[in-house]
């Protein structure tokens, strides 16, 4: 009877010895696969260039950033809003675009006839360049410009935008004038039709070198910028090849949306770091199954802490010294506590 239970005793010790066995090198395995991939996106990083900073809509300036490539996202803030002092006309948003038209003669040539027609022409049409300029004549120059305006400041999450990227935000919206606060020369000379206003007196039916002026302006949405720091502001980085330098989309865009060619950080680094060292310790405390360190978790622990540091360490070597020292540093601490343990056990068991 006592034999069976020996055998039985011995089978269960085996048994365990090699789950433990398979649980301690699945953790060395799943850290050196861990370990191999966040090396590999170090590399990718550094082919790529310099790191991108992904601060998102809560990132804020700080020491060490300056000339780093960062991601913000957000709703823009007007600090200081566009306006048209000539015609009072304002809005709250980034850019605001006066377009002004004159009513002139316009020449057309289609398979060969020519005619002319009057239309609203952003530009003035010179008429001596006409097939026929005579009855064709058009006014000259505006006495009205078109112009832009720009906001005072505009801020994504914590950081200013530079003037070239607020021009490139996207996107017009129509904004309507208010008649009643024009000055009173032009309050007498245009009046509102829909969102313009026309020199006409009959709308319907302009005349030769009439004014037509409307307003645009950049609508305030989401944007996402990839821009260089430079202090508080984001601004554009040395431009070549046609590349301005940064980069605008509309709406909370990733880094990799923003940069396909970036490569994918890998997931859950730290998880399975855990997870490794989780089935090492288990290992170690199956392995240990029959000796006098059985269900010695603080011994499973510090061995655990030791062999997965210290695989991870040896990888990192060759390529990092600082994460490789860490790694090792955490690796005899865990060898400390495991010393410590056996000491423990061998001081309160007799020989």
């Amino acid at each position: 009877m006592r034999s069976k239970h020996k055998i039985k005793d011995s089978g269960m010790a085996w048994g365990a010895r090699i789950a433990g066995a398979v649980l301690l090198l699945g953790g060395l395995g799943l850290i050196a696969w861990n370990e191999h991939r966040v090396m590999d996106y170090g590399a990718a990083m550094a082919r790529h260039g310099a790191p991108v900073l992904d601060l998102g809509a809560e990132g804020r300036p700080s020491s060490g950033q300056y000339g780093s490539m960062t991601r913000v996202s957000g709703m823009p803030q007007i600090l200081d809003a566009p306006r048209d002092p000539e015609f009072n006309v304002r809005a709250e948003s980034p850019i605001l675009v006066r377009h002004v038209e004159m009513f002139q003669w316009r020449e057309i040539t289609v398979g060969g006839s020519t005619h002319y027609e009057l239309d609203w022409v952003d530009r003035p049409i010179d008429a001596s360049n006409f097939a026929k300029p005579a009855g064709h004549v058009n006014p000259g120059a505006f006495p009205i410009q078109g112009r832009q305006f720009e906001a005072g400041e505009v801020k994504l999450g914590n950081f200013k935008l530079s003037a070239p990227i607020v021009r490139a935000f996207p996107g017009r919206i129509d904004i309507a004038p208010d008649e009643h606060k024009l000055p009173p020369n032009l309050a007498a000379t245009f009046q509102r039709v829909g969102d313009k206003l026309v020199t006409s007196g009959k709308p319907a039916n302009p005349r030769l070198g009439d004014l037509r002026i409307s307003w645009e302006a950049v609508p305030v949405q989401s944007m996402t910028v990839l821009a260089r720091i430079d202090g508080d502001t984001l601004a554009a980085r040395p431009a070549s090849d046609g590349d301005p330098g940064f980069d605008v989309q509309v709406g909370d865009r990733s880094l990799l949306d923003v940069l396909p060619a970036m490569p994918e950080p890998p997931q859950a680094v730290l998880l399975v770091r855990l997870g490794a060292f989780v089935l090492a310790a288990l290992g170690t405390l199956l392995l240990a199954c029959a000796s006098r360190l059985r269900n010695d978790v603080l011994f499973a622990v510090g061995m655990g802490a030791v062999v997965v540091p210290a695989v991870a360490g040896a990888m990192w070597l060759a390529g990092d010294a600082m994460t490789a020292s860490v790694w090792l540093l955490v690796a005899v601490l865990g060898a400390g506590l495991a010393i410590w343990r056996v000491q423990q056990r061998s001081s309160t068991q007799p020989d």
